[in-house]
C-alpha cells in the first residue's frame, strides 16, 4: 500500500506530496493541469525510462519517492533474493540528474531498474494502453482463470514437479549426448589404457633407469675411476691409509707430553675410521660395475618407450602418464556404466511426465469447471459498467506442456448483441478494453491481495447510472484495496474516501502543476463545479451534496 507519494522537479511539478487513503482515493482537475504527469512520475519510480526532457528545471535533479507498507505483500524472499534489506515500511527513489543520469534506491541501496521493475509491478498495477495489451495475452487470461478456479496453489505445485521434468529431461539429455561421444572415443580410450596399462609404470623408475644406463654407457671409465680412487685411497704403497696410520701413530707418542697431541691423535682416528668407510664403499660400488649388454639394452629399450608415451600424450614425467592412465580407466569405467545411468533417468523421466501429467489434467479440470460461472460473472459486471448487450466465453486448447500446465486459454468477447464472441485484442476498443479490466481487477480483488491500483480515467465513455454504478464498484473494490482513480465523472469523484484536486498555477513566470487536499466544504464546490462548471447553480451545489450523501 502506497503511504506517501513525492514529486519533484518533473514535468510541470514542481514539487507534489501525498498522503493517499489506505481505501479509494480520487484525483481530479482541470484538462492539462497534470493529472496524468503525475502516472509519469510513478512510472519512473516503477522503473520506466527516464528522459532529461522530463526535468521542469534542468538546473536541479528530479526525485519521485514512494513510502509503502509491505507488511501484507510477503515480498520477504524477493528481496533476499535481490540482496536487498526487508523493511515493513520501505522506500522507493528514482533520481534525474540534470545531466541525464538516473539512479534507482530501495531503503537507500542503490538497484537496477529491472530490480526495480520486479518489486515495483509488486506495489503498484497502473491501468494503461501497455496494461490493456497484456489483457489480450494468453498467459494474462490464463492466471486470471487461475486466480478466479483457485488454483493457484495446484499450478504451483505442477510447476514445481514440471521443473524436476524438465531439470531431469535436461539430465538424461546429456547422459545421452555423452554417451555419443563416449562411443565415438571408446575404442580409442580402451586403446590409450591398455597401452599404459601394460607398460607397469613406476612412480621412480624413470630417474632410476636414466642413471642406469649412464652408468651402463660409462661402465669402462666408471670402473677405471673408482679403482684409481682405490689406489690412493689403500692399495698405493704410499696410499691415504697407510699414511693415515703413520701420522696416528706419530701423535699417539706424543700423546703422553700433551693432551692437544692426544686430541690430534683421537681426530685422526676419527679421520681413519671414515677413510677406511669410505673405501669400503667405493669398492662395493667398483664391484657393481659390471657391464651386461642385455641388462643395458634392456634398461634403454624400457626407457625409450617411457619417452615414446610421454611424447604421445604430450608430458615430461611418469606421475603426468600415471595421472593419465587414471582418467582414461575413469572414461572407460563411465561409458561401461552410461546405459545404466541412461535407463535409470530415462525411467524417472518418464515417471515425472507421468506425474506432470496427471497434474496438468487435474489442473485443466478445474479450470474448465470454472469456464461458466466466470464468464457470467464477467457479463454480469460488464453490464453494471454500461455493456448490457456484451457477451463473454472462454475456450480452452490443450498445448504441450510447458510452464502452467497444457492449457491454452482464450478469453472471446463481443459487445453487440448477435454478435459473435471474438479474441479480444481483435474486437475490444479502448474504451471497452478499460471497462473490461477494471471487470477482471474488480473480480481479482475479491480472490487475492492486489498492489495499489491506479485507474487513469476509466470512466471514460460513461455517465449518468453506469457512473453510479461504476463508482459503487469501486468504492466496493476498495474496501480491501488501495484505488486511486484519475476521473473526471463528479459520480465517482463522490465515492471517494480522499479527494485531490490538481490544478495549474501560472501566478509565476513559469506554469506549474500542483496538488490540494479537498476538506469535505471544498469537495462539494469541486463536484459541483464537475456538474455545472466553473460557476456551478445551487440545484449543482444539491446534486454535489446528495451524490456525497449517497457514497
Amino acid at each position: 500500500m502506497l503511504k506517501q507519494l513525492f514529486i519533484k522537479n518533473y514535468a510541470l511539478i514542481q514539487e507534489l506530496k501525498i498522503t493517499p487513503s489506505e481505501k479509494l482515493n480520487i484525483i481530479t482537475g482541470e484538462t492539462g493541469a497534470g493529472k496524468s504527469i503525475m502516472l509519469g512520475a510513478v512510472g519512473l519510480m516503477l522503473g520506466n525510462r527516464a528522459d532529461i526532457k522530463s526535468l521542469l528545471n534542468t538546473d536541479s535533479k528530479c526525485i519521485v519517492e514512494g513510502h509503502f507498507d509491505l507488511s501484507l505483500y510477503k515480498l520477504e524472499s524477493l528481496f533476499k533474493k535481490e540482496d536487498l534489506d526487508y523493511e515493513a515500511t520501505t522506500i522507493i527513489r528514482r533520481e534525474i540528474s540534470p545531466s541525464g543520469k538516473s539512479r534507482a534506491f530501495v531503503n537507500d541501496t542503490p538497484v537496477t531498474l529491472d530490480v526495480l521493475k520486479k518489486l515495483g509491478i509488486k506495489l503498484m498495477d497502473v491501468h494503461s494502453q501497455h496494461e490493456t495489451l497484456q489483457l489480450g495475452k494468453n498467459s494474462f487470461q490464463l492466471k486470471f482463470v487461475d486466480v478466479f478456479a483457485n488454483t493457484l496453489t495446484l499450478r504451483n505445485e505442477y510447476y514445481r514437479l514440471y521443473q524436476d521434468y524438465k531439470k531431469e529431461l535436461i539430465y538424461l539429455n546429456g547422459l545421452k549426448e555423452e554417451s555419443a561421444k563416449a562411443t565415438q572415443e571408446s575404442d580409442y580410450n580402451s586403446f590409450l589404457l591398455q597401452e599404459l596399462a601394460e607398460a607397469n609404470l613406476q612412480p621412480d623408475e624413470q630417474e632410476e633407469l636414466e642413471e642406469r644406463v649412464k652408468v651402463a654407457e660409462h661402465a669402462e671409465e666408471i670402473k677405471l675411476k673408482l679403482n684409481e680412487g682405490l689406489a690412493i685411497l689403500s692399495n698405493d704403497e704410499f696410499s691415504v691409509a697407510s699414511g693415515m696410520q703413520q701420522l696416528r701413530q706419530a701423535l699417539s707418542q706424543l700423546a703422553k707430553y700433551s693432551d692437544t697431541y692426544k686430541n690430534l691423535a683421537d681426530r685422526i682416528e676419527s679421520v681413519q675410521i671414515e677413510v677406511n668407510d669410505l673405501t669400503s664403499e667405493i669398492e662395493r660400488e667398483e664391484e657393481k660395475v659390471n657391464f651386461d649388454p642385455e641388462e643395458a639394452q634392456m634398461s634403454q629399450e624400457r626407457l625409450s618407450l617411457i619417452y615414446q608415451l610421454q611424447q604421445k600424450h604430450q608430458v615430461v614425467d611418469i606421475a603426468s602418464l600415471i595421472e593419465i592412465q587414471s582418467n582414461l580407466e575413469e572414461k572407460v569405467s563411465r561409458t561401461l556404466n552410461l546405459d545404466n545411468e541412461i535407463a535409470t533417468s530415462t525411467k524417472k523421466v518418464e515417471s515425472l511426465l507421468q506425474e506432470c501429467t496427471a497434474k496438468a489434467s487435474e489442473l485443466s479440470k478445474k479450470r474448465v469447471a470454472c469456464f461458466d460461472k466466470l464468464s457470467d460473472e464477467l457479463t454480469k459486471l460488464l453490464a453494471e459498467v454500461g455493456m448490457g448487450d456484451a457477451s463473454v466465453k472462454i475456450e480452452r486448447s490443450e498445448i504441450p506442456l510447458e510452464n502452467s500446465g497444457f492449457d491454452e486459454i482464450q478469453i472471446l468477447f463481443s459487445a453487440n448483441k448477435g454478435i459473435a464472441p471474438q479474441p479480444l485484442a481483435k474486437v475490444a476498443s479502448g474504451g471497452e478494453f478499460s471497462r473490461f479490466m477494471f471487470c477482471i481487477k474488480y473480480i481479482l480483488a475479491e480472490k487475492i491481495a492486489m498492489p495499489t491500483v491506479i485507474f487513469d480515467e476509466i470512466d471514460t465513455g460513461v455517465s449518468g447510472e453506469i457512473a453510479l454504478k461504476l463508482g459503487s464498484l469501486m468504492k466496493k473494490m476498495a474496501e480491501n484495496h488501495q484505488l486511486i482513480t484519475i476521473s473526471h465523472l463528479p459520480q465517482i469523484a463522490a465515492k471517494g474516501d480522499q479527494h485531490y484536486f490538481v490544478y495549474k498555477d501560472t501566478s509565476s513566470d513559469k506554469a506549474v502543476s500542483k496538488i490540494k487536499y479537498l476538506e469535505e466544504s471544498e469537495r462539494i464546490e469541486e463536484i459541483a463545479k464537475m456538474i455545472g462548471g466553473d460557476n456551478p447553480s445551487s440545484i449543482a451545489f444539491e446534486n454535489a451534496r446528495e451524490l456525497m450523501q449517497s457514497s
